[in-house]
């Protein structure tokens, strides 16, 4: 395909970012952390040869030790982090990549052995759930978590606003407020999750107010035009539940949209225009209300992002696990080129072995 017409191969401006083509790399976690919590040599080759895309999102990564829910995962509160970020965004900077980081408190999806003292993971309040935490000990069931106190959660504003500030130093290009995928702020935001009585629980914008609180501190580190959102209101993962997911996150959409935020990413169903019963709200209520530049995940391929960037549904597509295996995914896309199979048993676990060893294409 000529790339002067290809929809993916456009320039796109998210606020302050220049892309130089619609294809985002989406955060993946891939547990190779170091002991300490921090990346190495290691992340920065794999994310260097990912260096293509448009725009890369980061990893998740746990603002704090208390925001930490898998074993391996990275963090960005302290100093030896912070230097390891700093070998991974150089990489990618001098490969003529753009990164931001995505920063993440994954409350309740967490266990004892991963807290700080053994304690209990927190959550806006004491609901337990089905399922396992991955911890250095092998799976675990899941811990009914602590509820947080009022007079916690700013502490935890200012744990984010850190992190931001940590990810500058790091050498970023901005960051991704992760308000998505069952994890703290969105269990703040969903009623199914959030009990609460406070000024953070009940109606839809005291639920909201933890999601805009924390985006509104990492925008006074970066401005608005240099930070993104993730939102997920159609999964349901993790026991999360809803009652009226459209008027919620249309709300959220609209209240982001206000701050002028650099884009919106939101994790849309698998068949992301297919059947609407397969959908809890529909990605064009989030997009209209947001009115800003809009990255939908959802399984895409190049050809389906193509249509969606021409219909005007989408203004870039963010790709999950064909990254993981096709380091030069961009120019596969472009060419309409094989992709690489996946190696499932290696996502989360092992070094370079399903990592950094995917090859590229060769004619």
């Amino acid at each position: 395909m000529n790339l002067l017409s290809d929809p993916l191969f456009q320039p796109v401006r998210y606020g302050a970012i220049e892309a130089a083509n619609r294809i985002v790399m989406a955060p993946l976690t891939r547990t190779r952390a170091n002991s300490d919590d921090a990346v190495h040599a290691l992340q920065a080759e794999y994310y260097k040869q990912r260096a293509s895309a448009g725009l890369i999102v980061s990893e998740a990564t746990h603002i704090s030790p208390q925001g930490k829910g898998y074993a391996g995962a990275p963090g960005i509160y302290s100093h030896a982090q912070v230097e390891g970020w700093r070998l991974v965004t150089r990489a990618v900077h001098d490969a003529g990549g753009l990164m931001v980081l995505q920063l993440w408190h994954v409350g309740r999806v967490s266990h004892p052995s991963l807290q700080p003292g053994g304690k209990l993971p927190v959550a806006p309040s004491a609901i337990g759930f089905e399922g396992h935490a991955f911890t250095y000990d092998g799976p675990q069931d899941f811990v009914t978590p602590r509820a947080l106190e009022t007079d916690e959660i700013p502490g935890i504003i200012a744990d984010y606003a850190a992190a931001a500030e940590n990810a500058k130093s790091a050498g970023f290009d901005g960051v991704e407020v992760h308000s998505a995928n069952a994890y703290l702020l969105d269990q703040f935001l969903r009623d199914g999750t959030n009990k609460r009585t406070d000024r953070y629980g009940g109606g839809i914008d005291n639920r909201a107010r933890l999601t805009l609180e924390v985006t509104d501190a990492v925008t006074k580190v970066w401005g608005a035009d240099r930070v993104g959102i993730r939102l997920s209101p159609s999964l349901t993962i993790h026991g999360m539940s809803e009652s009226d997911p459209a008027a919620l996150f249309g709300y959220v959409a609209g209240e982001l949209g206000k701050r002028g935020l650099a884009y919106l990413h939101v994790v849309e169903p698998s068949n992301p225009r297919g059947d609407p019963a397969d959908r809890l709200i529909d990605p064009v209520i989030l997009r209209r209300a947001f009115g800003g530049p809009y990255i939908g995940n959802g399984s895409y391929t190049g050809d389906r992002a193509r249509a969606a960037i021409k219909a005007g549904l989408i203004d870039a597509a963010s790709f999950g696990r064909p990254f993981i295996s096709n380091p030069d995914l961009p120019r596969r896309l472009a060419d309409n080129l094989p992709l690489n199979p996946l190696n499932a048993d290696r996502i989360y676990s092992g070094g370079a072995d399903g990592y950094t060893d995917y090859p590229y294409f060769t004619a």
